[in-house]
């Protein structure tokens, strides 16, 4: 079992990270304001005008301890990883599957189902705290859609028909999103998703969620040895981190979106957290930032039993478990990838 590490975001402008013995030192203004063991860290993340030391660098890559560069907001730029772990076998059998339709489709299917289940579980949990809500019909009649969806997707094989239907259940899904805000401040209504750049303050954090899910799907995906880049559901794409895309699916609703609402709908950021640019995108400040990555680091470490293992553990390692799941599934120990279903 893979221990829940931590992983450090550094959110504020002009931070410099250096390495100090075996620890990381996070200098602003040449003053150290925080200093941590490198053995206690999963991964860096790094947001904007942050720099790392070759030191530091070549000290987390001996460590397995991974750096990501985001932008500001949220946007991956690059990655400092050391050697890849996992046997070539494991790979081997990954790109074989991923370039045969007829072996790549069960996978997809299986993603999807945990994708489309969980949005309609967010729907439907909505409904039954807050019944007499206004939109909780049209959050019943989207769940129900949903319901239909999952049936669709169940019986199909073809995996780029299955693609198809998972941009269908994403629309019906988000065509109701704005239901879910239970915050009247106008500044946090929601229309549509868009993402790059995020057009209003809900896209926006959002968007700077799934950076950070991305981030941890992508270590969980090297940790198990798998390649991050080629993915079933996500095709091959320079730059895209494909399989990383494919099991941030399952938790997309349960992890960011659910997240998203809660910060919003409670009241623990401001719409004056975010500033609106000349062309139309919305930023959040550093404040916020902070705000949402130490609520994002404290929703990892709640538990929940695992649907399939029937164990306890943490939602950070939720994606690891997924992660090696897929992988004893490629090499012949499970039948079928079982995905994350939230109940």
């Amino acid at each position: 079992m893979k221990q829940h590490l931590n992983t450090l975001f550094v959110t504020t402008q002009d931070a410099y990270l250096a390495k100090e013995g075996l620890s990381v030192a996070v200098r602003i203004d040449g003053e150290v304001r925080l200093r941590l063991p490198v053995h206690n860290l999963g991964g860096i993340v790094c947001f904007g005008r942050v720099g790392a030391s070759p030191a530091l660098m070549g000290l987390c890559a001996e460590m397995g301890v991974c750096i990501s560069f985001l932008t500001e907001h949220g946007r991956f730029r690059a990655r400092v990883t050391g050697f890849t772990p996992g046997n070539v076998l494991l790979r081997r059998e990954q790109y074989r599957r991923a370039d045969d339709p007829a072996a790549c489709a069960p996978i997809t299917r299986s993603m999807l189902i945990g994708k489309v289940a969980n949005a309609r579980s967010v729907l439907l949990r909505a409904v039954r705290d807050h019944p007499g809500r206004p939109g909780a019909r049209a959050l019943e009649s989207a769940a129900g859609l949903l319901m239909q969806s999952l049936d669709i997707i169940s019986r199909e094989t073809d995996p780029d028909r299955l693609r198809g239907l998972e941009g269908e259940a994403a629309g019906i899904y988000f065509s109701v999103f704005g239901d879910l805000i239970t915050n009247p401040d106008p500044d946090f209504a929601f229309t549509t998703r868009s993402r790059r750049p995020p057009l209003d303050r809900v896209n926006a954090l959002l968007s700077f969620l799934y950076a950070m899910l991305a981030h941890d799907a992508r270590a969980a995906c090297e940790a198990a040895g798998l390649d991050a880049a080629v993915g079933f559901l996500h095709r091959d794409r320079p730059g895209r981190p494909g399989l990383a895309l494919d099991l941030m699916e399952e938790f997309r609703a349960f992890l960011a979106d659910r997240l998203a609402l809660s910060l919003i709908n409670r009241g623990q950021v401001s719409p004056k957290g975010f500033t609106v640019t000349e062309s139309g995108a919305v930023q959040m400040n550093e404040a916020t930032r902070k705000e949402v990555v130490a609520a994002y680091q404290r929703r990892k470490q709640e538990t929940i039993t695992h649907p399939f293992l029937d164990e306890k553990t943490t939602v950070g390692l939720l994606i690891h478990l997924q992660a090696r799941l897929l992988a004893r599934h490629l090499r012949g120990d499970l039948d079928a990838y079982p995905p994350f279903i939230w109940k």
